[in-house]
């Protein structure tokens, strides 16, 4: 990130999974660990409609990534705001059943609110759990803390057609996907990382 650049390389697609992106990025952002490679930038969501993301935002495809330390209710931008689509939040489950994060949908709106026109544009919104996630980090004797509602990281794409059957990480509730190796090595490596006060019982 230190070129300013957040356009991957010809030839390389983010593809991540909901579990990737709860573990490998937004836990490590929280806790302060580094993340290798830091491809990922912070951004202001208010100071940019969606349209605007292209260099601001990790740009995949027509995908957008990037991490909110600001956490609210509704986003309210120069020119519309984002609003919680009526869906229940979506947890995000480990394989071994943990619960370590939950993924909020919004959807953008032109103009002013209430009376905004809606748009194309679904964001979805990680945030890690505080308790739940107490159960995937075990055996913590470390002293590093992490403060699991300072950051989210958002996922946003303009919606076109049916998302779910082009976008490589929709996420199927009959086919679950369950964390490979490296996943599991991740979780073992930061066990010690983290200290039981860094979490609210």
């Amino acid at each position: 990130m230190g070129d300013g650049s957040v356009n991957l390389p010809p030839g390389f697609h983010f593809c991540p999974t909901d579990e990737e992106l709860v573990l490998h990025f937004l836990l490590r952002k929280a806790s302060l660990l580094p993340c290798h490679p830091d491809i990922i930038p912070d951004l202001d969501l208010c100071l940019h409609d969606p349209w605007e993301f292209n260099g601001k935002a990790l740009t995949s495809g027509s995908v957008y990534y990037f991490f909110s330390n600001k956490v609210t209710e509704n986003w309210i931008t120069k020119n519309g705001y984002w609003i919680e689509l009526g869906i229940i939040d979506e947890p995000i489950v480990t394989s071994a059943g943990n619960k370590v994060g939950i993924k909020k949908y919004l959807v953008f709106y032109i103009g002013e609110a209430p009376g905004g026109v809606e748009t194309d544009w679904i964001m979805q919104e990680y945030h890690l759990c505080n308790h739940d996630l107490r159960g995937a980090l075990h055996n913590r004797r470390g002293k590093r803390k992490i403060d699991c509602s300072k950051w989210v990281l958002c996922r946003v794409y303009e919606r076109k057609g049916n998302f779910a059957q082009w976008f490589c990480n929709s996420d199927d509730e009959e086919n679950g996907t369950e964390l490979s190796s490296p996943d599991e090595m991740f979780l073992s490596a930061i066990d010690d990382e983290f200290d039981d006060t860094s979490f609210p019982k």
